[in-house]
C-alpha cells in the first residue's frame, strides 16, 4: 500500500515508522523545512526508545521517506492519514480541530485517485464527518472515504504499542474502506491482534472512553492515598489488594503527583465539553479533571510540610520533570505545576532529567539544571522523587543522605520505602498515601 501520514508529530512519526516496517511504502508529510531536512538526515526529534533504529531501517529499505510537499505525497495514495495536533483550544477546553481542518482541504485539492482518508488524531465526536464536509467542499469531484483509526499509543512504549496492540479501532462507512484499512492492519490480523470495525462516532468515542477512564483510575487511587495518609494505611497495598481482582486489574493503580502528558488532560477536557454540548454532562470527568488539579497543589503541600511550612531560601532538588519516563515530553507534566510553585515561593530549584532539558529550559526558567541526583542533591534541605526514571530508582540513598544539608525526601512516586529511607539517614521521608 502506498500511504501518506500528513504530521510528523509524536503520533503520526511513530506511526509512520512502523507502517513502513509493516511493508508498506509510507511518505511523512511536515509544513515545517527544518524538521523535514532533519528527519531526512536520518535525525529524531522526539524521544522515543527504538524509533531511530526503526526510522534508519526503513528508510534504507527505501520504505519511508519524508517531504514538505503534501500534494507529491497524496498523488497516487491508497491511503492518507491525518496526525497532525488537536491542542486544547483556549477559553473552552475543546480540542482544536483548526489543523485537522486545514489538512483536510489540503488533501483534497490534492487527490488523484480514490483513497481513504483517515483521522489519527483524537478528535471530538463528529469530526470526520465535518472532514468529509471539508474534503467535498475543496474537491467537489473527488472519489474517497473518511475512516476514523484512533492511536492508543503509550510514549515510553509507542513501538510495542504499535506492533503488539491491544486492539485496533477502525471506523468505517464503507465495505471499500474497510478493505484498504483492512490491507493497512494485515500484519495484526495474521497475528491474530483483534482489530474492532465500528461507525465513525463510535470509533471517535472509544478513543476519548478509554482515556477517560484511565485518567479517573489513576485519580481515583490518588483519593484514596489521601484517605490513607489520615487513616494509617499504605496505599501500595491497597493497590495491590485492588489489582489483583481481574474485573479491576493492576495497571494505572499507583498513586502520584497527578496524570499529565499529551492525551489525559486534554482529551478529559474535550469528553467533558463534548458532553455540555449534548447536555449530557459526564459528572465524572469533570471531577476528575477538578480533582487532578487539587492532587498537584497538595503534592506542594508536602514539600512545604518537610521544610517546616516555608520553603523561602532552601534548596529544593528535583529528580525528574517529563510527565512520564522514557519520553522529553513535557505537556501538563506536574512539574509544571509544582516547580514554579517552589520557585515563587522563593525556594532555590535543581532539577535533573534524562530528557527533560531540551523542552524543560524555556518552561522552567529560574531553576539550575544538573548532571545527576548526587550533584541536584549535594546541601540541600530537601530532594524530591517527582519523575519515577529508572536511574533514580537505584540511588545510592546513604551517599545521597550524606551530600544533603538536611536529608528528607518527597518521594513523590513510592519508589522507596519509608524504612529504607530513614535507615539510610534521612531524617524525614514524605510519600504518597502512606
Amino acid at each position: 500500500m502506498k500511504i501518506a501520514m500528513i504530521g510528523t508529530g509524536y503520533v503520526g512519526l511513530v506511526s509512520g515508522v512502523c507502517l513502513s516496517d509493516f511493508g508498506h511504502d509510507v511518505i511523512c508529510v511536515d509544513k515545517d523545512p527544518r524538521k523535514v531536512e532533519m528527519l531526512t538526515r536520518g535525525e529524531v526529534p522526539i524521544y522515543e526508545p527504538g524509533l531511530d533504529t526503526l526510522m534508519a531501517r526503513n528508510v534504507a529499505a527505501g520504505r519511508l521517506t519524508f517531504t514538505g510537499d503534501l500534494k507529491a505525497a497524496v498523488a497516487g495514495a491508497d491511503a492518507v492519514f491525518i496526525a497532525v495536533g488537536t491542542p486544547t483550544r483556549r477559553g473552552d477546553g475543546h480540542a482544536d480541530l483548526t489543523y485537522v481542518m486545514a489538512a483536510a482541504e489540503e488533501i483534497g485539492r490534492a487527490l488523484t485517485g480514490y483513497a481513504v482518508i483517515v483521522t489519527k488524531s483524537t478528535v471530538p465526536v463528529g469530526t470526520n464527518a465535518a472532514v468529509r464536509a471539508v474534503v467535498e467542499k475543496a474537491a467537489p469531484a473527488a472519489e474517497f472515504d473518511v475512516a476514523s483509526n484512533p492511536e492508543f499509543l503509550r510514549e515510553g512504549a509507542a513501538i510495542d504499542d504499535f506492533m503488539r496492540p491491544d486492539r485496533v479501532v477502525v471506523g468505517v462507512t464503507s465495505d471499500r474502506a474497510r478493505k484498504v484499512m483492512g490491507e493497512i492492519y494485515r500484519p495484526l490480523f495474521l497475528r491474530d491482534f483483534p482489530v474492532l470495525y465500528t461507525d465513525l462516532e463510535t470509533a471517535e468515542m472509544i478513543k476519548y472512553a478509554a482515556n477517560a477512564f484511565l485518567a479517573t483510575k489513576i485519580t481515583f487511587i490518588n483519593e484514596i492515598a489521601r484517605l490513607c495518609e489520615k487513616v494509617g494505611a499504605d496505599v501500595k497495598q491497597v493497590s495491590k489488594g485492588m489489582g489483583l481482582d481481574n474485573r479491576i486489574g493492576n495497571k494505572f493503580l499507583h498513586a502520584g503527583p497527578g496524570y499529565g502528558g499529551s492525551c489525559f488532560p486534554k482529551d478529559t477536557q474535550a469528553l467533558a465539553r463534548i458532553g455540555q454540548e449534548h447536555a449530557a454532562p459526564i459528572q465524572i470527568v469533570e471531577t476528575v479533571i477538578k480533582v487532578n488539579e487539587e492532587i498537584k497543589r497538595r503534592m506542594i503541600e508536602k514539600i512545604m510540610d518537610l521544610c517546616d511550612g516555608s520553603v523561602n531560601g532552601k534548596t529544593v532538588a528535583v529528580l525528574g520533570v517529563t510527565f512520564k519516563p522514557n519520553t522529553d515530553d513535557m505537556r501538563d507534566a506536574p512539574s509544571l505545576a509544582i516547580v514554579p510553585a517552589l520557585v515563587g515561593n522563593g525556594a532555590k530549584v535543581r532539577v535533573v532529567d534524562p530528557q527533560g532539558r531540551r523542552e524543560g529550559e524555556h518552561l522552567l526558567p529560574g531553576v539550575d539544571w544538573q548532571e545527576d541526583a548526587y550533584s541536584a542533591a549535594a546541601d540541600a534541605d530537601v530532594v524530591v522523587v517527582l519523575t519515577e526514571w529508572n536511574e533514580f530508582r537505584a540511588l545510592d540513598l546513604p551517599r545521597l543522605a550524606a551530600t544533603m544539608k538536611s536529608p528528607r525526601m518527597a518521594d513523590l512516586r513510592n519508589i522507596y520505602s519509608p524504612r529504607d529511607a530513614k535507615a539510610a539517614g534521612f531524617e524525614a521521608y514524605s510519600g504518597v498515601g502512606r
